[in-house]
């Protein structure tokens, strides 16, 4: 048994993560500002004698450096995510990112705490060649644009897992995660299964961005979790860096297809410009799938469920919101 701090424990992936550790008979803390995080995702697990919630930021030296000194192990999630907030609130996005970042590592630093810091798939930028590993280059457009701006925000976050490894010899592990999914996601800032399911389920025109061609690889929030679980219990994991996601391929108009037909739904689909969407000068990349050799020869790990069970359960969930407003409504 250990005890384990989760930065941004009460969002989606989050939440997740410390249901699971939980269950593996830990104790767990979650420090989290609730800036975009839900307490009402951590319900399942408030109730616990073993787990302990504290509202703050990652920004706050203070609570960072009371909720790091009470624990052994700390899995830094707290960030800004999803394109939509990174290009409406882009000083937002790198100060909580790399600030965040520093004053997590310097806590665990002092208190000689392992630390796991997630970084995103955002890190490979335009690189559209392929699996991309571990070693893939990064092509990244202008600074100016936000996008890039907050890819580099999380190389700055690795680069500093990296020193506090190799100079202080601070046990640290990267995990770059690669579209997420699941219960509890939000269709806010940008995420797009939420956001197609929900438009898909309320007979509305599913809203692809571009020309639909792009495609991405969308990774079930269990199989994820079972990932970080993994490296956090081995060793060899320290100092290293990680991909983490599904290897099923689909464009997102294939997706927005997809959707509809899961969903029964007589929804149409409409293509949306990106500078309608985002921003004039926003740029995507053409493909993004992870090789995750690397991880699969370490633990063993690989994911598990398949695209349409990822759908079925954000499916449910968002039907049964549908319902639950409905009765509401009807009281």
């Amino acid at each position: 048994m250990a005890r384990f701090l989760i930065t941004g424990g009460a969002g989606f992936i989050g939440s997740h993560l410390v249901e699971a550790l939980l269950a593996d008979g830990n104790e767990v803390c979650v420090l989290d500002s609730l800036s975009t995080g839900r307490l009402s995702n951590l319900d399942a697990v408030r109730d616990d004698a073993r787990f302990t919630f504290w509202q703050g930021s990652v920004l706050d030296e203070l609570a960072v450096d009371q909720a790091v000194r009470t624990c052994d192990v700390v899995v830094h999630l707290a960030a800004a995510v999803g394109v939509k907030l990174i290009v409406e609130q882009p000083l937002y996005s790198l100060t909580t990112n790399i600030k965040g970042a520093i004053t997590v590592l310097e806590a665990a630093h002092r208190y000689r705490r392992k630390v796991m810091v997630a970084s995103s798939s955002e890190i490979y930028g335009k690189n559209n060649s392929g699996s991309l590993n571990e070693q893939s280059d990064r092509i990244l457009g202008s600074p100016a644009v936000a996008r890039w701006a907050y890819s580099t925000s999380k190389a700055v976050d690795e680069i500093l897992a990296y020193a506090y490894y190799h100079e202080r010899n601070l046990p640290t592990i990267v995990v770059r995660l690669f579209n997420t999914v699941g219960r509890r996601q939000s269709p806010a800032y940008g995420m797009v299964i939420p956001r197609l399911v929900r438009q898909a389920l309320a007979g509305e025109p599913l809203t692809v961005y571009g020309d639909g061609t792009q495609t991405r690889c969308f990774c079930h929030v269990a199989d994820v979790v079972d990932a970080l679980i993994r490296l956090l219990h081995e060793p060899r994991a320290e100092g290293d860096v990680f991909n983490i996601g599904s290897s099923e391929e689909i464009s997102i108009q294939d997706l927005a297809q997809l959707i509809i037909a899961r969903t029964a739904s007589s929804s149409s689909l409409t293509q949306v410009p990106y500078e309608v969407a985002y921003e004039v000068g926003f740029e995507d990349m053409a493909r993004r799938v992870p090789d995750v050799g690397k991880i699969t020869q370490l633990t063993g790990w690989r994911s598990q469920r398949t695209l349409a069970q990822v759908l079925d359960d954000v499916i449910a969930e968002v039907r049964a919101e549908r319902a639950a407003y409905a009765l509401a409504g009807d009281e």
